[in-house]
C-alpha cells in the first residue's frame, strides 16, 4: 500500500513569488521515484509559526496522511521557525532521524550542525524537517528513505 505524503516547503521568498521553489519539488520526485508513495498535499507556506503549525495540525488530524515533509526554515535566521511549530504539535520526538540526516550532512559540510531540525510523530503521521537547500534535502531523504516504509508500517499499527 502506498504511503500517503504531504510535503510543506517553508520560505518566505517562495511564498511571495520572489524565487521558485526546488526544494519540494525535488523531494515529491526523489520519492516517487524510490517508494511506493502518493503525494496527497503540497503547500508553500510563509516563515510564520501559527501557519505552518495549523497545516501540520490538518494534514496530521484531519487527513490522516501518513508522512509530512517540510523543507526550509531550519536554520538560525529569526524567520526559521519551522521546528518551533514542529514541536508544538508532535506527540514524540524521532531524534534518530534527525542526528543520522546530521551525520550525513556534516560529512559534506560543518554548515550541517547549524540545522535546528525536529522529527517526531503526531497520533499516526511522521513529520520529518529537511533544511531548505536543495542539496542537504537530497542528502538527508536518501539517508532515511530506507527506513520510512517500515517506519510508517509501524504507526499504522
Amino acid at each position: 500500500m502506498a504511503i500517503s505524503v504531504a510535503i510543506l516547503t517553508v520560505s518566505d521568498r517562495c511564498f511571495r513569488g520572489e524565487t521558485s521553489d526546488e526544494s519540494g519539488p525535488l523531494i515529491h520526485r526523489l520519492l516517487d521515484t524510490t517508494l511506493d508513495v502518493d503525494i496527497v498535499a503540497e503547500k508553500l507556506a510563509p516563515d510564520e509559526q501559527e501557519k505552518i503549525r495549523d497545516t501540520l495540525k490538518r494534514w496530521c488530524d484531519e487527513c490522516g496522511i501518513d508522512l509530512v515533509l517540510t523543507t526550509g526554515g531550519t536554520g538560525f535566521s529569526p524567520r526559521d521557525v519551522t521546528p518551533a511549530a514542529t514541536r508544538a504539535i508532535i506527540e514524540r520526538e524521532t531524534g534518530g532521524i534527525t542526528e543520522a540526516i546530521m551525520a550525513k550532512g556534516l560529512r559534506s559540510t560543518p554548515h550541517a550542525m547549524l540545522s535546528r531540525a525536529v522529527a517526531g510523530i503526531r497520533g499516526r503521521t511522521l513529520i520529518i524537517n529537511l533544511p531548505g537547500a536543495p542539496r542537504a534535502v537530497e542528502e538527508g531523504l536518501r539517508v532515511i528513505i530506507p527506513a520510512l516504509p517500515h517506519a510508517i508500517e509501524i504507526l499504522k499499527g
